[in-house]
């Protein structure tokens, strides 16, 4: 009874993380030689931008001053790990773009079953079954090297609206930690 228990919260221990993970995509200059590439540098425009389309009383500029740190440092952190040093002359800049949105998922009775049947009459009016509201949320960081992109990554994950700050930072920073896996991306 107590190894089947055990072996039950070891499952769902499992589960729970992979069904919460970061998606990730990246794309980058197949012309580039990233072998070369030992330093970067913030983008000298700025670290990053923060955009909002969620409500009326989005503040992009306090969610800025809250989770900026958070990914410059892990930025900072994993860029050391890959061994390429900051510099005043970099090889590569780096900006990032937090994106907060809102998207809706829906779906329709009938809507995988052909639009009429034999006699040119739907079978039955469409009718929502179910509708699900996500708040998303996505990490874009872009490389640039002689004002070209050579190497952008997409971290995605939805969010929920009473999340805590430590989930948050543990999300953004495990998004760049995914995203910086793939760096530089391999030949």
């Amino acid at each position: 009874m107590r190894s089947s228990l055990t072996l039950a919260l070891l499952t769902a221990l499992l589960v729970v993380p992979a069904s919460a993970r970061v998606k990730v995509d990246i794309a980058f200059d197949k012309t580039f030689d990233f072998s070369k590439v030992k330093t970067w540098s913030w983008n000298p425009e700025g670290p990053g931008e923060v955009k909002m389309a969620r409500t009326k009383d989005d503040d992009p500029d306090a969610m800025k001053a809250k989770s900026e740190p958070w990914i410059l440092s892990e930025v900072a952190a994993e860029m050391a790990k890959r061994g390429l040093s900051e510099s005043a002359a970099p090889d590569v800049s780096v900006k990032y773009y937090l994106l907060l949105s809102t998207t809706m998922n829906s779906q329709v009775m009938g809507q995988f079953l052909p639009g009429t049947t034999a006699w040119a009459m739907p079978p039955f009016l469409a009718r929502t079954q179910s509708m699900e509201i996500l708040n998303q949320g996505s990490l874009v960081l872009d490389m640039t090297a002689n004002g070209a992109i050579v190497w952008r990554g997409v971290a995605q994950a939805q969010i929920k609206l009473d999340t805590t700050d430590q989930k948050r930072e543990a999300l953004v920073r495990e998004g760049v930690r995914d995203l910086l896996r793939r760096f530089p991306p391999k030949p």
